[in-house]
């Protein structure tokens, strides 16, 4: 079985781009994608909390799955390296379509993937480091920093659709389920259902 897996951080982000590489890719190899799993979640949330953890328990020898880069299955060099040894280790095929790489079961293949995930760890500390230096000089400067009260673009979505929320509540509902349905957090819906009684 050809397994595509696609993530993005947020919803503002687009996995169309993904989609289309993966494909490119397919059709290149001579592949055809038996299953797309998309994800729009945080690569910093542990992989088993993700779909790939489930994914990852249902491949076999012989199965391929495929990513656009290897920071779309972790952002941590541990969870990569573990990721990619489950796959050796179960004799799946790992492609990795924009750095042209293949992880199978061998030794050059773990060498690879072990420095592909060091320079990209390295990478994103860099990256939060001047991150947090531009944010401190920003706040030095007096500038105050993060989203305005009340302007969380997921909770526009719950404010949206406010009379469906409420009628899902009536119902019986559970805050999770809600949020569920919107692609929202539990955490979300609580400030929106307190939100609201303050009005």
């Amino acid at each position: 079985m050809n397994i595509a897996y696609l993530r993005v951080s947020t919803s503002k982000q687009h996995l169309e781009n993904q989609r289309e590489e993966i494909a490119r890719f397919a059709r290149r190899k001579g592949l055809s994608i038996d299953r797309w799993y998309n994800d729009v979640i945080s690569g910093k949330i542990r992989y088993r909390e993700r779909k790939l953890g489930d994914i990852l328990k249902k491949l076999k020898a012989g199965d391929v799955l495929i990513v656009t880069e290897v920071s779309r299955l972790s952002r941590t060099l541990i969870e990569i390296m573990n990721i990619i040894n489950t796959c050796v280790e179960r004799k799946v095929i790992l492609h990795s379509t924009k750095e042209g790489y293949t992880f199978g079961d061998d030794l050059n293949s773990k060498i690879l993937g072990f420095a592909f995930g060091l320079v990209a760890e390295i990478e994103r500390n860099l990256i939060s480091i001047r991150t947090r230096e531009a944010l401190a000089v920003r706040q030095a400067c007096g500038m105050k920093l993060g989203r305005p009260f009340g302007t969380c673009p997921k909770s526009s979505v719950l404010t949206e659709n406010r009379d469906e929320v409420f009628n899902m509540l009536k119902t019986g509902a559970t805050w999770q389920s809600i949020a569920d349905t919107y692609q929202t957090s539990v955490s979300t819906v609580y400030r929106f259902l307190k939100a609201q009684q303050t009005e």
